[in-house]
């Protein structure tokens, strides 16, 4: 309750705040333009020529904004931090689609494309992140288990492989993968090089974080079992996991969505992906703007998706451990 009023209060008893902001607000946007008209040869666009308004007419833009500015926070901070959140949240979205709408786009053509996009590159992409961050967790297991092990050959061969992966750019991987195991006799597809790349490098970050959980469990616990007679997978199953898992969730779905991005990668040796697709269909017609952007909000809104899951997930566990 507190919360929801706090900036209510200052704007209704402190007119100084609004002064202040609207002061703040019209001083930065009157600082940039100021930029643009006294540097403008080093600020101008490398496409397309400025719109000439004058110091003058720049700076009345400037008081406008400012003042919708002010007014804008002033009216919403009447509302609960919820509607506050969607308000924001809509009108940066359409100050987001205006600034696209603005490239003169052709509306046409991504929507003769889009389908493609989603049935082709969306289900590529989502299979190929999907598969990786499967591979990758078993991997994550093994590799903490070898870190947290007092056998300095299984902690040698997991501490070179977490250095080694996590030191290397992903796209070096992918193309060693990719052209180096043909090399040796194994020919290998595009779709398994690429996955086989993504499960490796998110493996070495994963098992860092597996690692961290599985040693926040405090040691008793692992004396414990042992006194029962527990053996080491049963103990891990049953006692260690289940409490390490609400600490490993958060970050592991933050890299699932990087992998989810990361995965575009994998166009450069074929891989239908969405960014293939955007390239290459972009590029018939010179609309790569279209299917750039196209790509871009197909991405976000799977980013958006999983994020709602995560929280779901953790809300979850979150609940089960106040149980």
């Amino acid at each position: 309750m507190y919360a929801d009023n706090v900036i209510g209060d200052k704007l209704i008893h402190k007119p100084k705040f609004i002064l202040g902001l609207l002061a703040v607000a019209f001083l930065a946007f009157f600082t940039f333009n100021l930029a643009g008209t006294m540097f403008g040869e080093f600020l101008r666009p490398v496409i397309g020529e400025p719109k000439e308004s004058g110091l003058y007419g720049r700076s009345a833009v400037a008081l406008v904004l400012a003042v919708l500015f002010v007014g804008n926070l002033f009216l919403i901070s009447f509302a609960n931090i919820k509607v506050q959140v969607a308000i924001v949240w809509i009108e940066l979205l359409l100050l987001f689609l205006a600034f696209f709408y603005s490239f003169n786009l052709k509306f046409s053509f991504i929507q003769s494309k889009i389908g493609f996009m989603i049935t082709q590159g969306l289900f590529t992409t989502l299979y190929i992140s999907a598969v990786s961050i499967a591979i990758a967790s078993l991997i994550a297991i093994v590799g903490a288990v070898a870190k947290l092990s007092n056998n300095g050959f299984a902690y040698g061969i997991a501490s070179f492989y977490t250095s080694l992966f996590r030191g290397l750019p992903l796209l070096m991987q992918v193309f060693l993968i990719y052209m180096g195991l043909p090399q040796i006799g194994y020919v290998i597809d595009a779709v398994p090089a690429g996955i086989i790349a993504l499960s490796l490098c998110y493996g070495a970050y994963m098992t860092e974080i597996f690692r961290a959980g599985i040693q926040s469990v405090p040691r008793g616990q692992w004396e414990a079992s042992r006194s029962q007679g527990f053996k080491f997978g049963l103990t891990m199953r049953r006692i260690i996991l289940p409490q390490a898992i609400p600490l490993i969730i958060p970050p592991t779905g933050n890299q699932f969505i990087a992998m989810l991005k990361d995965s575009s990668l994998v166009s450069v040796i074929g891989v239908w992906e969405l960014m293939f697709l955007a390239r290459t269909l972009g590029q018939k017609e010179f609309r790569q703007m279209e299917m750039l952007i196209t790509a871009a909000f197909i991405y976000w809104g799977m980013t958006m998706v999983l994020e709602v899951i995560q929280s779901r997930i953790e809300k979850h566990y979150r609940k089960k451990g106040q149980q």
